[in-house]
């Protein structure tokens, strides 16, 4: 497996302990991340999204994202663009999510 798709791995995974506070799913199956990009110098610019433009928890979402990705190692620089285009909708979400949400 090549660095980048190890280190991509790493950081999905500590993305996947990020929950919204009021939704029991983390933030990256309920599909609110949309790209990461980290290139060789270890910086990792994240797109991601909320369900709502006014989420009450954006703050605290959007800095615990980069708090847990600064973690990984090898991630010196980590930015996040949030982005409300496309906007979130959800069958953005992943199967296990919709499942969870009683949404199946």
């Amino acid at each position: 497996m090549s660095d980048f798709l190890a280190k991509e791995e790493e950081i999905v995974k500590v993305i996947k302990t990020v929950y919204d506070p009021e939704i029991p799913v983390n933030v990256y199956d309920l599909g609110l991340i949309y790209s990461i990009e980290v290139n060789d110098e270890g910086d990792a610019t994240i797109e991601m999204t909320l369900t709502a433009p006014n989420c009450p928890a954006a703050d605290f979402i959007v800095e615990d994202v980069k708090y847990k990705v600064e973690s990984v190692e090898g991630i010196k620089n980590v930015t996040i663009n949030l982005v409300f285009d496309p906007a979130w909708d959800k069958e953005m979400m992943s199967e296990e999510a919709k499942l969870e949400l009683g949404f199946l």
